[in-house]
């Protein structure tokens, strides 16, 4: 009880997300009209506030119902203030702990912890290397956070927006997995450049890559003598972009193979 209470700390040292104000609180004698405060200071993107009003629900009505709910919404301002981290742990909490719960059953906190994965994924800033070149372990835990809420909560309300991310994500680790083949193409290792590209074109078609990679992977194939597999793979191209930038170069190289 004591450390989940530590937050309204923790959010007056770290919060960035949004406008903070100057916290002040004018705490009501009921659960209720705490609650109903602090829901007023997260649409003000007031977390500290919020959190304040949420942790005194906490501490001096421990049995209510909003006692629970001050627990989700806790959550709910960390995650407003960025604290992605320490919003995963408490949603995830706020789960074990409460499994029957409607936030839990109509997919609210699973969907929210997928997108709390996502908000961490680092941006990118002209003085570092590029996203696509760093590791994507993080960007990883929010496609598979993202599609156990999916697969779960089919009638879910919020499945168009995890959707959505789910889209922004995937074409991420697409730019990963062609950065990595063009990368092996690059130092002559066209082996690293076929397990690449097949696994780019197993998971991540439909967000740009697709043409370009079937032609590459095509020019790979020959590299590493398996002459069937990239007639195989120019065939796919031509079929599916006959009026595409590559379809001709992939004819173009069937017929010298014949």
């Amino acid at each position: 009880m004591i450390a989940r209470l530590l937050i309204v700390a923790a959010l007056a040292l770290a919060a960035c997300g949004g406008k903070t104000g100057a916290a002040a609180v004018d705490y009501s004698v009921s659960a209720q009209r705490n609650y109903e405060k602090g829901l007023k200071q997260l649409e003000k993107k007031d977390w500290i506030a919020a959190s304040k009003y949420f942790g005194f629900i906490k501490s001096r009505f421990p049995y209510s119902k909003y006692a629970v709910l001050a627990e989700l919404r806790l959550a709910d301002a960390e995650f407003g203030a960025e604290q992605f981290l320490e919003a995963i742990d408490s949603y995830r909490l706020f789960m074990k702990f409460h499994p029957t719960h409607e936030m839990v059953a109509n997919g609210y906190v699973s969907f929210r912890i997928g997108e709390a994965y996502y908000k961490q994924l680092p941006g990118d800033f002209w003085l570092f290397p590029p996203s696509y070149e760093k590791d994507q372990s993080a960007t990883e835990d929010a496609v598979n956070e993202l599609k156990s809420y999916l697969d779960k909560f089919p009638e879910s309300p919020y499945r168009d927006r995890a959707k959505q991310i789910l889209k922004l994500v995937g074409k991420r680790l697409a730019d990963h997995e062609w950065y990595v083949a063009r990368y092996y193409w690059d130092r002559g290792k066209p082996m690293g450049t076929v397990l690449r590209l097949r696994r780019l074109l197993e998971k991540y078609r439909g967000v740009g890559y697709d043409e370009e990679a079937l032609w590459l992977l095509g020019r790979a194939y020959v590299a590493v003598d398996m002459q069937a597999r990239a007639k195989l793979a120019w065939q796919e191209l031509i079929a599916r972009y006959p009026k595409g930038a590559r379809a001709q170069n992939a004819k173009t190289a069937l017929a010298g193979m014949r």
